[in-house]
This record gives C-alpha cells, structure tokens and sequence, in this order.
C-alpha cells in the first residue's frame, strides 16, 4: 500500500509512525470526556500516525470531530475547569503586538472569543459555527470561513486562527481560505501544536489523538505551508507556557513512560502512566504553577503577510 499524502505539499510520506485502533479511541474519549467519537469516524477500523518530509505528523485517513463530538467534549472541558471560557493564551498575547489600533482582525474558529478582550483597539470579527450560538461577544458570528469570504473577501489586516488548523482535513485548503480573507499585505497568524514536546511524549494522550487532534506540526512544515501559497514568513515562535496549558508541562514530567517514537499504545501499563501523569501533573502544578523555563513551550505561532 502507498503512503498516503502530506496534506500540505501532496508528497507521500517518508514513514508510519504507528498504527492507532479506532475501538480504542473510541472508547477513551467516551470513558474519559463523555464525547461521542463513533459518528465523527465512520467505518474507519485504524488510522495511522504518519510523517511528512516536512516534519509534519498527520493521522490517516483525517477523521474531523463533528459538532456533537466537541459540544460534548469542551463541556466536560469546562466543567472540570480544564478550560476556562474566558482564558487568555500567551499566544494571544504575542500576537496582539502586531494588531494596530483601528485594524479590522478576522479570528477563524474563535471558540468562546477570548482573544476579543486581548484586541480591545482592533475592530473584531470571529467566527465559530461550534460555539458563536453560546457566545455573548459582540462580532461573534455563526459562520464558514468560506460562507463569509462570499462578502469580505480581502478586507482583513489580520485573519487569526489559534489552535485550529491542526483539528482540520484540509488545513492547506484553511490556510488558503485565511490568505484570500487578508488584504493585500495583510497578517495571517497561526498557533499549533508542535513536535517534539510535552505533547507528543505524554502516554496515550488523548488530546492530541483524532477526531480533535489530525496534525502536529514544526517550524519546518508552516514554513512551507505559508511559502507554497506565496505568503512570506516574518516569524515562528515557541509560544511560552501559560496558565491555561502549563499542566500538560507538568504532565510529561510525572509521567513513568515518556516515549519519542510511540505515542499510543493499548496495554494498561500504558493506561496507568497517563493516569499518574495526570495525577501528578495536577499537583505539581499546584505546587510550583507555571513553569519559568525558555525550553520548546506549548505551542509555535506563525505570522506570515500576504504579498502586496
């Protein structure tokens, strides 16, 4: 069997890393976070875990959580005070250095529209068919990013998406759709999960499996996603850590299995080791909070310019 393609340059990839059960998904995010993953798969029986020769990771085939899925999924979130709605990512931060006063800012799949209140100056638009209907930000709209490029195709002076790309099958195509939204010259600023880091070395971490988790990316493979459609790349940072993710910091670090080429695995020890890393993670970060350290951080943020 050929292997299947990069989902952002189209060339096969150089190697599986694994080979995931969908049973076992499944099971985990139904026992675990209450979400219903089933429908989100279809007749998908196992999915791979692949890597691009950009260093891209992606699951395949690229199964998206459906709104079922994450209704239920970010209200466990929430109601366990694992996400806050009104929670402001350090990513949040960095990039509001580059938002002017008066700039019309385009943020796609918004969620609770949290980084409203990091743009108070800008002029805000967000978009989230999931979640707008809940949301009682002014500018928050139950849209498509494709449905709104009918009308304001070219008016952004910057069009963000904060840990989004990664939950999409096409994210080429998203990325596309974000440059077409930008005026000539304008912003395009992405935030991703990365590989390596704390992410990707916790045992059978759910979080960042399908149906929520399709992509992790590294500087190399948003480089070359932002070049491939003309877009220059100004920056691409480690996004330090933040209250709102530093437990998965502290998780790999209590956790027994801590493994680079494996991510998931059935056995039980491997069940008990995210058990313990969750357990203590919760309370070293109670104990010692954020951590201070300048090491790979939470995330990567993108900022590219569409060419004037």
């Amino acid at each position: 069997m050929a292997n299947p393609q990069c989902p952002i340059t189209g060339e096969p990839a150089i190697r599986n890393v694994q080979w995931l059960d969908v049973e076992d998904l499944i099971a985990g995010w139904k026992y675990i976070f209450g979400a219903p993953a089933r429908a989100s798969f279809g007749n998908t029986k196992r999915i791979g875990l692949w890597e691009s020769r950009t260093g891209l990771y992606f699951f395949d085939p690229m199964t998206e959580g459906d709104h079922e899925f994450y209704s239920k999924f970010h209200a466990t979130l929430v109601n366990r005070n694992l996400l806050a709605r009104d929670s402001i990512r350090n990513e949040f931060e960095l990039a509001a250095r580059r938002i002017a006063p008066g700039d019309r800012v385009l943020d796609v799949g918004c969620g609770f529209a949290s980084f409203r209140s990091v743009v108070a100056q800008a002029q805000y638009v967000g978009l989230d068919p999931n979640f707008a209907r809940d949301s009682d930000v002014e500018g928050v709209i139950d849209e498509t990013l494709q449905d709104h490029l009918i009308d304001n195709s070219g008016t952004y002076d910057a069009v963000c998406a904060f840990q989004v790309i990664e939950h999409v099958a096409a994210p080429d195509k998203l990325f596309a759709d974000m440059l077409r939204a930008a005026r000539p010259g304008g912003l395009v600023i992405i935030g991703v999960p990365h590989v390596p880091s704390a992410l990707t070395r916790i045992p059978n971490f759910l979080l960042n499996a399908p149906p929520n988790h399709l992509t992790w990316w590294t500087h190399n493979a948003l480089a070359v996603l932002a070049e491939g459609h003309g877009a220059s790349v100004e920056s691409i940072d480690h996004v330090p850590w933040g209250e709102n993710d530093a437990l998965i910091y502290w998780m790999e670090r209590c956790s027994p299995i801590r493994r680079h080429d494996i991510h998931y695995n059935g056995a039980w020890s491997w069940h008990a080791a995210a058990l313990i890393s969750y357990l203590g993670g919760q309370l070293a970060f109670k104990l010692r909070g954020v951590p201070t350290t300048t090491d790979e951080g939470g995330g990567l943020l993108m900022i590219a310019r569409r060419p004037a």
